[in-house]
């Protein structure tokens, strides 16, 4: 029978990240026992999260040298604990630190690797679900070689719901880490401006080319849009998308958001993220938008073409309206209600 191993970083803080109480649900689908294994400086406060979600036992590598993230060093804790569980099923969430080395633990285990999985299940053995083509098809993998390691996709399911009780049980595992070559001395971002992208938010706002066209008086009004999407963006908390063609317009001479760039970008050639709900303003619907909108699970529009893509059964609702004067509105509701 197989055993299961979900293998997690901690946060800076201790705490165990959001991800990886996902990548725990996902585990659990396969109706087997999972033990958890954590490596960074202390896991106490990670540990404690874990409690009633059925996980007994937690693995432990704890080290100074895990409170920043590198490979040499997260690739010996990871591989030390899977090494130590005997986990045929090594289930890690897909956050960047753990994209980053797991490919590199699978092979040190003497495993095989699928990334990108968005759901596991166990019909007719543990199965686990990603898609490709850009979204367009849905796969189902088994494999027999194992370990199995598989990265779950954050927000692809949901987390693990904790009904209390006492933390499960913590047993330290050595593992010989590296001596660190590089040493981190702080952290320095390049100025962004307005900070849109909110992977947690509860919202996808996606704005459309249309925003920087002619209005009904015959003159376009990109000032006054940057004002209603940044006040939107901001008293919602919600996280900004952009279509292809509003990004690409600053190569184009016209006239462009300061606050957004192509890592905005949603649908075939951007990201596909995960939102309970959407809001599309001046976008047209068609198949490359909505290929980044597979995984919304509450698709809304506001178009003032009532033939556009998104009323091609597209979208949950379509509001045949000027979203200019809609997100007006909007804003001046959100604006009482604060």
């Amino acid at each position: 029978m197989d055993t299961i191993l979900l293998v997690s970083h901690v946060d800076p803080d201790g705490a165990l990240p959001r991800a990886a109480l996902e990548a725990l649900g996902a585990a659990k689908a396969l109706g087997l026992p999972v033990t958890a294994a954590l490596f960074g400086p202390s896991v106490a406060k990670a540990a404690a999260a874990l409690a009633g979600t059925g996980v007994a036992k937690v693995l432990a590598v704890e080290d100074a040298a895990l409170a920043e993230p590198r490979y040499a060093t997260d690739a010996a804790a990871a591989a030390a604990l899977a090494k130590a569980s005997g986990a045929s099923i090594v289930v890690a969430p897909a956050t960047s630190r753990m994209a980053r080395v797991m490919a590199g633990v699978a092979q040190r285990i003497g495993g095989r690797i699928d990334t990108h999985v968005t759901q596991l299940s166990s019909e007719g053995g543990p199965t686990a679900f990603r898609w490709y083509y850009r979204q367009r098809i849905e796969a189902k993998l088994r494999r027999k070689e194992r370990p199995w390691v598989l990265l779950v996709d954050p927000g692809a399911t949901a987390a693990a719901q904790a009904d209390g009780g006492a933390a499960p049980a913590i047993e330290k595992v050595a593992a010989a880490l590296p001596a660190a070559r590089t040493q981190v001395t702080g952290q320095r971002a390049p100025s962004s401006g307005e900070q849109t992208i909110r992977p947690d938010a509860k919202v996808l706002f996606v704005a459309g080319a249309g925003w920087t066209k002619k209005q009904a008086d015959g003159q376009p009004h990109p000032e006054k849009a940057e004002a209603l999407i940044l006040s939107f963006v901001r008293t919602a908390g919600a996280s900004l998308g952009s279509s292809k063609s509003l990004v690409d317009q600053a190569g184009e001479g016209q006239k462009v958001f300061e606050f957004m760039t192509h890592l905005n970008q949603v649908g075939q050639t951007g990201s596909t993220p995960r939102h309970p709900k959407g809001l599309a303003t001046c976008c047209h619907g068609e198949e490359p938008h909505v290929v980044g909108w597979r995984f919304i699970r509450e698709r809304r529009a506001v178009n003032l073409d009532a033939n556009c893509g998104w009323a091609r059964g597209k979208a949950d609702v379509l509001y045949v309206a000027d979203a200019f004067a809609v997100m007006e509105k909007v804003n001046a509701l959100l604006a009482a209600k604060k």
